[in-house]
């Protein structure tokens, strides 16, 4: 199984670069792992409602441009379907099950994900309806990714 996270931007946060390495490692006895960055736009505080989707549509092509043939496709989004970890862990089961061999989970910048890549999306996941910092979401969904595997084949995982 090749499990892709296309996130947007760069981990700066040196804690944050070491959870990543830690749940990468890990995962590795479990799937094939690729962690692809794409640049977010530079963009300034105050942007117009039309500026903020012109900024999403240039990401959104980058994020477009990545996703690699007849992968699974889930979206993280506030807006997205809240689901518990054993939830997850089905879900990545069941894609498994039907012989797609290729999920990829897509993070957006801090504006969000544009509409074309919302609606090429084939599930729509929210962790929360609070806001998290994209850099701190991928370590928390590879956190998931892994306790999802650890469930999925009965292992042990504190709760």
């Amino acid at each position: 199984m090749n499990i892709n996270i296309i996130a947007v931007g760069k981990i700066k946060e040196k804690y944050i670069q070491e959870g990543i390495k830690e749940f990468s490692k890990r995962l590795s006895r479990y799937c094939n792992l690729r962690i692809i960055e794409v640049d977010d736009e530079k963009a300034p505080e105050n942007l117009s409602n039309k500026e903020m989707e012109v900024v999403k549509e240039k990401e959104g092509q980058k994020i477009l441009s990545k996703i690699p043939q007849n992968s699974f496709i889930i979206s993280l989004e506030i807006q997205g379907r809240e689901i518990s970890s054993e939830d997850l862990s089905k879900k990545m089961e069941d894609i498994m099950v039907s012989g797609i061999n290729d999920i990829t989970f897509i993070i957006g910048g801090s504006l969000g994900l544009s509409d074309e890549v919302r609606s090429k999306s084939d599930f729509k996941l929210s962790f929360s309806k609070m806001t998290f910092p994209h850099q701190l979401m991928r370590l928390i969904l590879l956190e998931q990714v892994y306790r999802g595997w650890r469930i999925m084949k009965n292992e042990p995982y504190h709760k």
